[in-house]
């Protein structure tokens, strides 16, 4: 069985990945949208914060994991993640380090990140400031980048697709991975 493509678009909170997922599924009925939010709701409903009883090690492992698995059975996939430390982009780059990704770099100006910040009040304002600090900023090669600021919706959308269609899956991926191995 062939692998599940992974589009996987990264930048700061509040860039507009989710916003770029949706469009996305509407062109690609054949992709699935995991969010690393989704993702983090199952794992706060595991914890109980309010007693500091956490799960004892790093979840995004788990979540990387469970990419692995769903591209392992052929299930194409929009995955709408943070790579915001060393343990997140380590832990994406060496367990999908063979798999078919388009790798999409997200961004946005941070006047505008605070902004929506501010307007969805489901984020602390700050998040995404702090996040800048390492999310693009460790040598990544994405096979696409996009400025949910700059440029319209459907032209973000539109420069995806195109990259599907083009098949670039593992360039900037794979270019990536090797970087962060001389980097270790």
């Amino acid at each position: 069985m062939n692998k599940g493509k992974i589009i996987y678009l990264n930048g700061v909170s509040s860039s507009g990945k989710t916003t770029l997922s949706r469009e996305l599924i509407k062109l690609l009925p054949n992709y699935f949208h995991f969010s690393v939010d989704d993702f983090d709701y199952i794992i706060e409903k595991m914890e109980d914060r309010q007693n500091d009883r956490l799960i004892p090690i790093e979840t995004e492992v788990f979540y990387h994991q469970t990419i692995k698995m769903f591209s392992d059975k052929g299930v194409n996939l929009i995955i709408d993640d943070v790579l915001h430390d060393n343990i997140s982009l380590k832990s994406a780059t060496k367990t999908l380090e063979d798999y078919p990704v388009l790798f999409v770099g997200v961004h946005c100006n941070l006047e505008e990140l605070e902004r929506r910040e501010r307007e969805r009040g489901d984020r602390t304002v700050g998040q995404s400031k702090n996040q800048l600090g390492f999310v693009h900023q460790n040598g990544e090669v994405y096979d696409v980048e996009v400025n949910t600021f700059n440029e319209d919706l459907e032209v973000c959308v539109a420069r995806i697709v195109e990259a599907v269609d083009k098949e670039l899956f593992l360039h900037g991926w794979k270019t990536t991975c090797e970087k962060l191995k001389i980097n270790k």
